[in-house]
């Protein structure tokens, strides 16, 4: 049985937003795969990694948490992201869903936005 913990998801917005990498990683499972619109997932912690620290297009950011929803083995997100795009300030809703390990871990998780590809 998976081991849900929905502020270990609201302290991720907060680390990503303070650009804490670090306390981020410690939040996800090695073998983390993370799906992203439009773009092939990021498989295992090194490419999530590397995508965090070279290639992530946001910058300068906050989320805001409009709805936080936990059951079974999963945390599902609703809210606002507004901060830069490569560069460009933008504005946008998301949703994330995350799904935990038995380790209360996030082993895997989905962005979806309503602007396309981040």
């Amino acid at each position: 049985m998976a081991n849900v913990d929905a502020q270990r998801i609201r302290d991720y917005y907060e680390h990503i937003d303070a650009n804490d990498l670090e306390s981020v990683f410690a939040l996800f499972a090695d073998d983390i795969i993370y799906h992203r619109p439009g773009q092939p997932a990021l498989d295992g912690m090194a490419e999530f990694k590397r995508f965090y620290r070279e290639d992530r297009p946001l910058s300068d950011g906050s989320h805001a948490v409009e709805s936080l929803v936990a059951g079974g083995d999963t945390v599902a997100v609703r809210g606002r992201y507004e901060g830069r795009q490569d560069g460009e300030r933008v504005a946008f809703g998301f949703a994330d869903h995350h799904r935990f390990d038995a380790d209360g871990l996030v082993t895997e998780r989905w962005t979806y936005t309503d602007t396309g590809a981040v």
